[in-house]
């Protein structure tokens, strides 16, 4: 792609102040990089993948106000994170992580083991144990 063809559509990345570095040929024919602030293609993919992680930190908020999991699966799906990654910030196994999912246990964590979550989520603890989806 030649440097001056580059795209430079709105997209997500745009309202982020976030650029597309790309590499193209200067008018030379030298390869060289450019910045993109988003083409048409992109912006649908990343649009459509938005939406899903907004639907699933929705259903994630529903389902705390409705005590099925407990605000750490809801801030886990707010951080874009998965059991996996999550698990690896607080220094537990995933099927720990997976326990203190459940409403019943996460109301019996100590506060050390709160504060772990709260600081991977970059909230206060006080807020992740009063968090009630609503």
């Amino acid at each position: 792609m030649k440097k001056q063809d580059i795209p430079q559509d709105e997209s997500n990345l745009q309202s982020a102040n976030m650029t597309e570095m790309l590499y193209v040929t200067d008018e030379n024919n030298n390869y060289t990089t450019a910045q993109s602030i988003g083409w048409g293609a992109k912006k649908a993919a990343l649009d459509e993948s938005m939406a899903l992680i907004n639907e699933r930190i929705e259903e994630a908020k529903q389902n705390v106000a409705n005590n099925i999991v407990s605000p750490i699966i809801y801030f886990m799906e707010l951080n874009k994170m998965d059991l996996q990654v999550l698990a690896a910030y607080v220094g537990k196994w995933q099927w720990t992580v997976k326990r203190h999912a459940k409403p019943k246990t996460f109301k019996k964590l100590s506060d050390s083991t709160l504060k772990k979550y709260a600081d991977t989520f970059g909230i206060s603890v006080d807020e992740l144990k009063n968090f009630d989806g609503k």
